[in-house]
C-alpha cells in the first residue's frame, strides 16, 4: 500500500492514470474511497491521486495534529511524489484544506475546485454572522442529513447507506477530529491568480448557495456552479454532473498547449511534472 512518512504518521494515497496531477481531497464523512465515482472518469486524461487526510481512511495521526497539519501534509505528498504543480479537488473538509494550500502555495497549484465547502473560510460581514448562524442551526442534524441533499435521502436509501459505510471506517468524526484548520479568506484566493471554481449542490444545507456565492462575488474571476437534486456532497449525488463541471473546469484552466497568439489563461496553463 502507497505511504508517505509525516513524522510518526503514515499518510496513505493511491495513483490512476498519466497526465497533469489532480489531487483529490476529502470531505470529514470521506477518505480516497469517496471518490469512486470520479477516478474512472478523470484518469482518463489525468494523473489522478486520491489521498487520506491523516486520522481519516488509512492514513494516521500519531502526533494528534489532524487538521492543523493537513496543509503541511500536502506539500509533503507532493514533494515526495516529485510533482511541481497540481490541479486541487477539495470537497467539504478538503475544500478547506486545498483552498489554505493555494493561498500558502500559489506557484504549486494550476487550478483549485472549492467543492460544497466553506471550511476554514473568513468572511466578511454579513456573510460571517450568517454563516455561525447557519452551523447553529444544523449542528444536530444527523450525519445523513448534513452531507446528503434532501433528494438523495428521499429517494435512494442505498447510496446513503453507502456513504455512511465510507465513513465508519475513519477513526475520526465531525465531533473528534482534531487540530485547527489553517484559515483562508477569498481575496487571499483572488490574489494568487490561481483559476477558481466553487461548486455546491442546490440542497447544501450546510454551505449553502447563498454562501458559496457570496465566496464566489469575493473572488473576483472565479467561476461558480450549482448542481440541482444534489447536497453537501454533490461528488457523490450526483457524481456524472459534479464530473462534468469538474472537467470543464480543468480542461479550461489546464491547457498545456495553447493557440498562437492567445493569451494564457489566468494561473497559466498546465505545466508537466519536472
Amino acid at each position: 500500500m502507497p505511504y508517505v512518512n509525516a513524522g510518526e504518521s503514515r499518510l496513505y494515497y493511491e495513483q490512476y492514470g498519466e497526465g497533469v496531477p489532480v489531487v483529490l481531497a476529502h470531505g470529514v464523512g470521506g477518505n480516497h474511497a469517496s471518490w469512486f465515482n470520479q477516478i474512472p472518469t478523470l484518469s482518463k486524461s489525468y494523473r489522478v491521486i486520491s489521498i487520506d487526510q491523516r486520522a481519516f481512511g488509512n492514513s494516521t495521526d500519531a502526533e494528534g495534529l489532524g487538521r492543523s497539519a493537513f496543509v503541511d501534509d500536502l506539500r509533503l505528498l507532493l514533494d515526495e511524489l516529485k510533482i511541481d504543480r497540481a490541479a486541487l479537488v477539495g470537497q467539504s473538509m478538503g475544500g478547506g484544506t486545498c483552498a489554505a494550500f493555494t493561498c500558502r502555495y500559489p506557484e504549486r497549484v494550476v487550478a483549485l475546485a472549492v467543492c460544497d465547502s466553506l471550511a476554514a473560510i473568513r468572511l466578511p460581514e454579513p456573510y460571517a454572522s450568517e454563516l455561525t448562524a447557519l452551523n447553529a442551526a444544523t449542528r444536530d442534524f444527523s450525519q445523513a442529513q448534513r452531507v446528503l441533499g434532501k433528494t438523495t435521502l428521499a429517494a435512494d436509501p442505498e447510496r446513503t447507506l453507502l456513504y455512511l459505510q465510507i465513513a465508519s471506517f475513519n477513526s475520526v468524526t465531525l465531533k473528534t477530529v482534531k487540530g485547527a484548520p489553517v484559515p483562508w479568506t477569498p481575496s487571499e484566493l483572488a490574489a494568487t491568480g490561481v483559476p477558481i471554481l466553487y461548486l455546491v449542490g442546490e440542497e447544501d444545507v450546510i454551505c449553502t448557495p447563498n454562501l458559496i456565492r457570496a465566496a464566489h462575488g469575493l473572488t473576483p474571476g472565479s467561476r461558480y456552479v450549482e448542481l440541482p437534486k444534489s447536497g453537501h456532497s454533490a461528488y457523490f449525488e450526483t457524481p456524472s454532473a459534479f464530473n462534468a463541471a469538474l472537467l470543464q473546469f480543468l480542461a479550461a484552466s489546464c491547457r498545456a498547449d495553447l493557440s498562437p497568439g492567445e493569451p494564457p489563461l489566468r494561473g497559466g496553463a498546465c505545466g508537466a511534472n519536472p
